[in-house]
């Protein structure tokens, strides 16, 4: 075994009647953790070293704590004790290296590192997890696979309940699992698990924040971050805007967004932003789209595809009002946010 692990989470599991993992939840996982953890954790428990998901019992919890105790790891000791009344699964995850996932426990690690910000979007593999996640219902009785969704829909009929469905979906909202410090969140539906919030970020009602993906730091978003896109400190993301992701039609481009950027309400970009850009409200850029370059006297100095903009700083976009064709210049205006709609965060 290695001298690092990559992370470890221990936590509570719900699984459907065929034993596969609908969701687990790590209230402090953590990526690196300390040598004498994971001795802790091999001394107690089945764990022989590798990437292993292990569900423990009473007497494995019992040996967890004191192995805890006697290295000083006090605050997970303590949780490896509380976690001994739990009435559903205690799972241990331990990632000896950062692979692939292969089970729905690693999947869901790794998800929860992300939106605990112990790691950024795009600095953990999670390649092949859409096959790995089952669809499963997500209800005021917790998490249920869609298959037995009818059975516990008539079984709690029948015992005068109603269960509330709230949605359908291989992933649940974010502040079921990580409630990150320092953010605000209008409609907590629109932020899925694997979602990035820098602290200082506000998410407004219409604002929505994919999986492996999210803000570095303040930011206002009203439009939507899809997968895979990150957008650094400062920017605004506007009423209605979009960021094209790689599973919308992005292909291979990973789409970012630098800091103190502008994309205006109902805008969209299929390119990424270098620092300090704007996009007009209104106009969206694909990377194939036509775009004359201006010079300072506002003259046509070359035509380009947008792709050729792409990461560019200082760069404004907008549409002419006459012809309609998309112009780029360069933006000698820095975006401000305002600093009172972030207070109190």
């Amino acid at each position: 075994m290695s001298n690092t692990t990559f992370a470890i989470g221990l936590g509570i599991g719900t699984q459907n009647k065929e034993g596969t993992w609908l969701e687990v939840f790590y209230p402090s996982p953590s990526v690196s953790p300390e040598k004498s953890v994971i001795d802790a954790v091999m001394e107690s428990t089945n764990y022989e070293g590798g990437n292993a998901t292990l569900i423990l019992d009473e007497s494995d919890l019992n040996r967890l704590h004191l192995a805890l105790l006697k290295v000083g790891h006090i605050e997970l000791a303590e949780r490896a004790s509380r976690l001994k009344a739990s009435t559903q699964p205690v799972v241990l995850c331990v990632l000896e290296t950062d692979e692939a996932p292969a089970n729905p426990a690693e999947v869901y690690l790794k998800l929860q590192l992300i939106s605990h910000r112990q790691v950024q979007p795009h600095q953990t593999k999670l390649d092949g997890m859409f096959g790995l996640l089952v669809n499963t219902a997500w209800t005021s009785e917790g998490p249920i696979d869609v298959r037995e969704l009818a059975d516990r829909q008539l079984t709690a009929r029948m015992e005068g309940r109603t269960i509330e469905v709230f949605s359908v979906d291989k992933f649940p909202k974010m502040t079921n699992f990580v409630v990150p410090a320092g953010v605000r969140i209008g409609d907590a539906a629109r932020i899925r698990l694997g979602a990035h919030l820098g602290e200082g970020t506000t998410v407004m009602h219409e604002g929505f924040v994919n999986f492996n993906a999210g803000t570095l730091g303040t930011s206002m978003v009203e439009g939507r971050i899809s997968a895979g896109v990150v957008v650094g400190n400062g920017s605004d993301l506007g009423g209605g805007c979009s960021t094209m992701g790689t599973l919308s039609g992005g292909g291979n481009i990973v789409i970012a967004v630098g800091e103190e950027c502008l994309i205006g309400a109902n805008a969209g970009i299929g390119i990424g932003l270098g620092d300090r850009c704007t996009v007009e409200s209104g106009l969206y850029i694909t990377a194939g789209s036509k775009v004359a370059v201006l010079d300072e006297n506002n003259a046509v100095v070359s035509t380009v595809k947008a792709r050729e903009l792409s990461g560019q700083s200082d760069l404004l976009f907008r549409r002419n009002s006459e012809t309609g064709a998309i112009e780029c210049k360069t933006n000698k205006t820095a975006i401000a946010l305002n600093e009172a709609l972030h207070a109190h965060n």
